[in-house]
């Protein structure tokens, strides 16, 4: 099992949702491996892992592979902990969401957002690690709902996507899908995303205060503070994320934009059990495994996505990570996900 994971506070949101469908929680926690009583314990996290775990369950014992928009009207304010108010005492949306993005490591290390302006609004990008199984559907898409529920609630406005993308396939009715986002939803995405118009995103918030936005973001500076045995790392694997489109990042330049030498990030990765070789080649395994998953993108694409200069660079990773080909490996992930449907 990975070391990456979900804040407690976040799962706990996922728990309430899952309760109100009438699930037994205790059930589900034990057959997931949770330990409900280490959820109150401060700064406590779930493994990645255990998450998916715990949303293939609430899938299989409630019959409802749509279950994470069942409550997309209820908003869950409490499952942005500390960032919450942060986010709650900007000027705008869009500040919200940078304060959201800087702090996420405080809600989870296994999720990057990115925001860049398209067609005159702000794009929203999600990226989920699985660790050491593969990431639901469900996850992405209670992460979606959530968010825009927050949203609304801050800005006391029925704030909407202009367009919703999943990179998982279409479902066989997405009528569920339009009603909970009320606006055009598209599926086998190269990525997952929320697109705002920039109205929505720089119209003054109603619960803006200056004063207490320096509070807050000094008292969330402090919160993450508490992970500096991973924030390096984080940050390095979110800058390559980024990156990886454009060919494979190199130390230097991730090293610039942490804006610290080489040798300062060499010496910080390896205070954090790790490298930047060893970030970069776990980073792309896991974002391998979710690319050939997705049938729609073909496996250049999928090598180009992953910064891969060429196609036999892809083919040897993968014989590394998979001990199988990339077609073999996404044959291998087809059986899976047949069988799983069958079940």
């Amino acid at each position: 099992m990975s070391k990456l994971a979900a804040s407690a506070v976040w799962v706990k949101g996922i728990t309430e949702m899952l309760a109100a469908e009438g699930l037994d929680i205790g059930a589900l926690f034990a057959a997931a491996g949770i330990d409900p009583a280490a959820l109150d314990a401060p700064g406590a996290r779930v493994p990645t892992e255990k998450v998916s775990l715990l949303w293939e369950l609430a899938v299989k014992r409630s019959g409802n592979s749509m279950i994470a928009l069942a409550q997309h009207d209820v908003v869950r304010p409490a499952s942005f902990d500390v960032v919450g108010y942060a986010m709650m005492s900007c000027a705008d949306l869009h500040s919200a969401f940078e304060r959201l993005i800087r702090y996420m490591l405080i809600l989870s290390d296994v999720l990057t957002m990115t925001m860049q302006e398209e067609n005159g609004g702000y794009r929203i990008t999600f990226v989920l690690l699985g660790g050491d199984r593969p990431v639901p559907r469900q996850r992405i898409e209670f992460i979606f709902v959530t968010v825009i529920g927050f949203c609304r609630w801050i800005s006391r406005r029925e704030v909407h996507p202009r367009e919703v993308e999943f990179a998982s396939a279409a479902p066989a009715d997405a009528a569920p899908y339009r009603a909970a986002f009320r606006c055009p939803v598209i599926f086998d995405a190269p990525r997952d995303s929320l697109l705002f118009d920039r109205t929505d995103l720089t119209t003054p918030l109603p619960t803006s205060n200056a004063a207490l936005a320096e509070l807050h973001e000094r008292f969330a500076g402090e919160y993450l503070r508490r992970f500096d045995h991973a924030q390096v790392s984080y940050r390095t694997r979110e800058i390559i994320i980024r990156r990886l489109p454009d060919g494979e990042p190199r130390l230097d330049q991730v090293a610039e934009e942490l804006r610290m030498s080489e040798r300062t990030l060499r010496r910080r990765l390896e205070e954090e059990a790790t490298s930047f070789l060893q970030l970069l080649d776990d980073t792309r395994r896991e974002l391998a495994e979710q690319y050939l998953g997705r049938l729609h993108l073909s496996l250049a694409q999928a090598a180009y996505l992953l910064g891969f200069a060429e196609q036999s660079s892809f083919f040897r990773a993968c014989k590394r990570w998979f001990e199988v080909s990339p077609g073999q490996y996404r044959s291998h992930l087809l059986r899976q996900a047949m069988a799983g449907s069958d079940g």
